[in-house]
Order: C-alpha cells, then sequence, then structure tokens
C-alpha cells in the first residue's frame, strides 16, 4: 500500500482507502483477539439492520492484521461541526437520533456492558475502597440489553455522498444499559474540551429519550473509572477525576 491512500492513523492502526473497499490495518504487536473480536461485534451488528459498512474479510497485511470493509465516500459529523460551526446543534441532534436508533436494536450474542466494566474497574488505578464502591454501584444499575456503540461521538459518524449516514468502529460495541453509553459519549465531548457540545448533547439525549439527566449522570463516575485504563496519562487523569464528581446519595 502506498500512503497517498492513507485515510486516517489513530492508536494502533492505519486505516486505508483501495478502491471501493476500505482497510484497517492494526500494528504489528496489537492483540489477534481483539482484531477478531472487533471483526465478530462488526458482523453482529450488521445483522441488526443498522446502517453500517459492510465487512468483507479479515486478513494479514505484511505480517499485519487487517479488517476489510466497504468505503463510504464522505465526511465525518466531525468535519461538518467543523465547516458548519452554525449548524452544530442539528449536528448533535442527527447524533443523537442515530443513538437512540441503535439503542432500540437487539444482538444478543454481543459481550455484556456491565462484565466489561465491572472487569476495567478491576484493573483502575484506584484504591480498593473505592473499587468496591463502583462495583456496588455498578450492579445496582439496571440491566438492559441494548446495543451500545462505546465510543460513540461525530468521529464514529460518516454522512455519505448519498446523505445517509453510517455508523464505525465497533470495537468497543456491547450490549447493555443505553444510558451508560450516553455517559461515554458525554464523557468524550468534556475530553476534547467541547463543554457547550457536552451540554447540548446530553439535553437533547435525556429529552428526546426520556430519560432523567440525574440518571445519565449515575453513570458518569462508573464509566470513567471504567474507561481510565486505556487512552494516554492525561487522559487517565481527567477520567479518574470524575470518579467522585457525581453525588449519588
Amino acid at each position: 500500500m502506498n500512503n497517498e491512500r492513507i485515510i486516517a492513523v489513530r492508536n494502533n492502526k492505519t486505516i486505508y482507502r483501495d478502491g471501493d473497499k476500505c482497510i484497517k490495518v492494526f500494528d504489528s504487536g496489537y492483540s489477534k483477539a481483539d482484531v477478531l473480536n472487533e471483526a465478530l461485534n462488526h458482523a453482529r451488528i450488521e445483522e441488526t439492520g443498522l446502517n453500517i459498512p459492510k465487512i468483507s474479510g479479515v486478513t494479514m497485511i505484511d505480517g499485519k492484521w487487517a479488517i476489510i470493509t466497504e468505503f463510504i465516500k464522505g465526511k465525518t459529523l466531525a468535519q461538518l461541526m467543523e465547516e458548519y460551526p452554525s449548524e452544530k446543534n442539528e449536528y448533535i441532534s442527527l447524533l443523537v437520533d442515530l443513538q437512540l436508533e441503535m439503542h432500540s436494536k437487539k444482538a444478543p450474542l454481543l459481550n455484556k456492558l456491565k462484565d466489561k466494566m465491572n472487569r476495567k474497574i478491576s484493573e483502575a488505578s484506584l484504591d480498593a475502597t473505592t473499587r468496591y464502591e463502583l462495583h456496588t454501584r455498578l450492579e445496582g444499575m439496571p440491566k438492559h440489553t441494548k446495543v451500545c456503540h462505546g465510543d460513540f461521538n461525530p468521529s464514529n459518524i460518516i454522512i455519505g455522498e448519498d446523505k445517509k449516514a453510517y455508523i464505525i468502529d465497533w470495537s468497543h460495541a456491547t450490549q447493555g444499559n443505553a444510558s451508560a453509553d450516553a455517559a461515554r459519549t458525554y464523557l468524550l465531548f468534556h475530553l476534547a474540551g467541547d463543554l457547550d457540545a457536552a451540554k447540548t448533547y446530553l439535553d437533547l439525549f435525556c429529552k428526546k429519550s426520556d430519560t432523567a439527566k440525574q440518571y445519565v449522570q449515575k453513570w458518569m463516575p462508573i464509566v470513567a473509572a471504567s474507561q481510565s485504563v486505556k487512552g494516554n496519562e492525561k487522559e487517565r487523569e481527567f477520567l479518574l477525576s470524575w470518579v467522585d464528581v457525581v453525588d449519588y446519595e
């Protein structure tokens, strides 16, 4: 592959275009199990009928694992927000609509969100008392089986030339509580330093889903703790600062 066809470079992976195909090539040290799990997640989400690029193969390229999907020509919601700032609220509203459509779907074979969060909290750099409290709070939250993305943000939505919206990057997909997924999206806006967008997003999500804002907020320390085990030090510090932000009592 030549570098002229690179679409994006992200943590541990490079994404190329090859004609009508999109090829995500993972670094040589990337876990084979994680690559295969992402491909399996993607295939299971396809079966829900959501509008996503179709997966066509998993292979090795120059000794590195790769996932091949159809290439969607268009722009991400993040790019559109940057290009048309006056329409940003409309784009956030579309983001919420897409997320609610996703949450309406079921994929019974996906990993369970609570199981993943419990595992991540156990790995977090928190003292035993805090971890115990977070595990207890997580167990007390309602168990749902809705499709959750786990990294639902404007850069993972492509608006194609056909004007249709496509959701990409299903590596973190689980089945679980939609409000946990919303808490993650809210924290991602905060992490990007866009506090206005975070507030607009949360207001719209709660209004459109008829969900109490306090309920989504109850998830935030749990989600922040479970997400703190990945990413760089700055992101980890930010997420851990949220662990005690919300008063549950």
